[in-house]
C-alpha cells in the first residue's frame, strides 16, 4: 500500500458507519513507520485477538471484567506507562505499544478497549482533561481504571469523574486526540515538522475536525518553505473565516501575501 492509498483508506474508514479504531490507529502509525505494512498490521490485529483469548470465559458485570482485564494486561503482561514514554513518538503508535507494552495513556487505553471488546466486555473509553482512562459496565456506575498505571482503579475519586456526565469517547474523538498528542510532541521538536504535517493532514481527513487545523497546516507549510502551497491554504482559510470574522480574515490574507513575497 503506497502513501496515497493508505491515506485514502484512512479517510474511507473514518467515514464508515462504524469506524474500526484499531485499523485507524495502524494506518496512522504507518505514517511514522514505513515498515508497518499489511503483514505487520495483520500481526497487530492477531495479537489483540490472542490476548483477548487469554481472558476468562463467561464473566458478568463491569467489576468482574475490570478485574480480569487489569490482571491480564496490567499484571501478567505488564502493560503500563512511565514518564519517559511522553518523550517517545513510538508511545503513540499502536503496533509499538503492543510490542513494547509501554505507551501514552490513550494508546494503552486503546489496547485495554480492544482486548476487552474482543472478549465481549462492556467497556468504553473516557477522555479526561490531560488523561485518558477506561470504564467498565454502565458509565453511570463510574467503574474506571487507569491503563497508564497498569489498570489501577480510579473509582469515583478524581474530581473529573465526580462531576458531570461520563460520556464514552467516540472512535473518531480518540483518533483525533491521538493525532493531537503527536502534533504536541512534534511542536517542541522543530526538526520533526514533517511529523506535525502528517498528523495535521490526517486530522483534516476526519469528517469532524476543528477548522483551525487548516490554518495550522498552512502556517506549517510556510515554515517548511512550501510558500505557494502555504499561501494558497491561507487564502482558502481566509474565505472560511470571513463569514464570521472579517478582521481575522484580513490578517490571514496578509499572511498569505507575506508568504508569497518570500518566493521572490
Amino acid at each position: 500500500m503506497n502513501p496515497r492509498e493508505r491515506r485514502e483508506r484512512f479517510a474511507e474508514e473514518a467515514r464508515a458507519e462504524r469506524p474500526d479504531l484499531v485499523l485507524l490507529c495502524l494506518l496512522l502509525a504507518a505514517e511514522a513507520d514505513p515498515e508497518l505494512d499489511e503483514r505487520a498490521m495483520d500481526w497487530a490485529q492477531i495479537e489483540l485477538d490472542r490476548i483477548a483469548g487469554m481472558l476468562p470465559y463467561g464473566l458478568r458485570g463491569g467489576a468482574a471484567w475490570a478485574s480480569a482485564v487489569t490482571e491480564l494486561l496490567g499484571g501478567r503482561l505488564g502493560f503500563h506507562g512511565t514518564p519517559a514514554d511522553y518523550d517517545r513518538l513510538s508511545s503513540s503508535l499502536l503496533h509499538e505499544v503492543l510490542r513494547r507494552r509501554r505507551g501514552l495513556p490513550i494508546l494503552l487505553s486503546v489496547v485495554w478497549l480492544e482486548v476487552a471488546r474482543r472478549a465481549g466486555a462492556p467497556v468504553y473509553g473516557l477522555g479526561l482533561p490531560g488523561h485518558f482512562v477506561v470504564g467498565f459496565g454502565d458509565p453511570e456506575e463510574g467503574l474506571v481504571v487507569d491503563p497508564f498505571a497498569g489498570g489501577a482503579s480510579l473509582g469515583t475519586g478524581p474530581a473529573e469523574l465526580a462531576s458531570g456526565p461520563r460520556t464514552p469517547a467516540r472512535t473518531l474523538d480518540i483518533v483525533l486526540r491521538i493525532l493531537t498528542n503527536i502534533r504536541a510532541w512534534a511542536a517542541t521538536r522543530p526538526e520533526q515538522s514533517a511529523v506535525a504535517l502528517w498528523a495535521l493532514e490526517l486530522s483534516l481527513l476526519l469528517p469532524s475536525h476543528p477548522a483551525s487545523l487548516r490554518y495550522e497546516r498552512a502556517r506549517l507549510l510556510v515554515e517548511r518553505g512550501a510558500f505557494p502551497e502555504g499561501a494558497a491554504e491561507l487564502d482558502a482559510y481566509a474565505v472560511v473565516v470571513s463569514a464570521v470574522d472579517s478582521d481575522a480574515a484580513a490578517r490571514v490574507r496578509a499572511e498569505a501575501a507575506a508568504a508569497r513575497a518570500l518566493m521572490n
